[in-house]
């Protein structure tokens, strides 16, 4: 079986956390672009494991192998597919699992659905893992938008209680983005004070969770569909593929449940060069479904990494009793830093259905 989105680019996702490999079939990608391997590689990097303190030990290469779909650098019609080797699993560290479900995760609704045929090693298909493949597509996509003038950028905008700065609704632009940063935060500042809470729940064998700010810079106006089409509905499918994601909010977001109409409104101007524009961008760039030509601004918010070595009550599925459970094996603290390039794949993911 394969996780599969989109009616125009077609991806399919195949793979399980600790299986021999992962990878993606794209299908329905224009001919003729020369894809820089490089900067992918770079992409992928950035949600590789094992790089840091603030990630899982479980160290990956995530070196992307194109399997078919380029012909001299450039894509050639046919569909293209890439794979990724898990080379470092220890699925010995999950045996418990089987019979004790971890709480939080997907274990116990896995094995409702399929008893113990599921997969529990590594979180199986359930796994953050999946977003390696899930960010190959997204990397393949984002340079062909970025050839027709569309940017897409993230930053972590907070962990727990600590909060970055924003980009600026109306003005941000692909010269605002941190992809560059080991710690991709707008305010160096507020990264040092996240890395702190991260590093303090660690040591006691805790987690913590946070959100991620995303912008599309260049969208044109009008691009997407009303009800079930629009692009906030689009965006946020791909978004909610990302496991841990729990909500998403476009412009204002729920502060705009606390404003008057009048607050709220962003009035049209024109500008000196003739562009029509909004003067705020409460509505982060969609209205009724449609782009408005202002930068699309949305937040996904990140629950607490579940597996955390401190106890915690389950029970055991074979014997129908209470019992307590202490996750073992190599997990991150905080997920948030390493989803920055998911959201921006899933973002890319999305509007590449609506614009290639």
């Amino acid at each position: 079986m394969s996780f599969t989105y989109g009616d125009n680019i077609k991806i399919s996702i195949f793979g399980q956390s600790h299986s021999e490999k992962m990878g993606v079939m794209i299908e329905n990608l224009p001919a003729g672009f020369a894809l820089d391997e490089d900067k992918l590689a770079r992409f992928m990097a950035r949600r590789a494991p094992g790089n840091d303190s603030f990630s899982t030990p479980r160290k990956e290469a995530d070196a992307v192998r194109i399997v078919s779909g380029l012909v001299g650098g450039k894509t050639c019609g046919s569909p293209f597919c890439a794979e990724i080797e898990n080379t470092n699993t220890r699925s010995a560290d999950y045996a418990s699992l089987q019979d004790t479900p971890r709480p939080s995760h997907a274990d116990y609704a896995a094995w409702a659905k399929w008893g113990d045929s599921r997969d529990v090693s590594g979180g199986g298909q359930f796994s953050g893992r999946l977003t390696a493949p899930m960010c190959i597509a997204g990397g393949v996509l984002k340079q062909m938008l970025e050839a027709e003038g569309i940017y897409i950028g993230a930053h972590i905008a907070s962990i727990a209680s600590e909060e970055d700065d924003c980009f600026d609704a109306c003005l941000v632009s692909q010269a605002d983005f941190v992809d560059t940063k080991e710690f991709p935060t707008l305010n160096d500042e507020a990264a040092e004070r996240m890395k702190a809470v991260i590093l303090a729940a660690k040591s006691r064998g805790d987690s913590v969770g946070g959100s991620i700010e995303c912008a599309v810079c260049g969208m044109p106006a009008g691009i997407g569909d009303t009800y079930f089409g629009g692009l906030e509905n689009r965006i946020s499918s791909t978004v909610f593929a990302i496991p841990a994601v729990k909500a998403i909010e476009f412009g204002a977001g729920t502060k705009a449940g606390q404003m008057l109409g009048s607050e709220h409104n962003d009035p049209f101007t024109v500008t000196k060069t003739g562009d029509i524009r909004t003067v705020t961008n409460h509505h982060g760039g969609i209205l009724g479904g449609l782009s408005s030509g202002m930068p699309i601004l949305f937040r996904a918010w990140f629950k607490p990494t579940p597996s955390i070595a401190i106890e915690q009550q389950t029970v055991s599925l074979s014997r129908r009793k209470n019992t307590t459970l202490a996750i073992k094996g190599r997990h991150d603290p905080c997920i948030v830093k390493r989803a920055v390039p998911c959201v921006e794949a899933a973002a890319a993911i999305a509007i590449a259905n609506l614009i290639l």
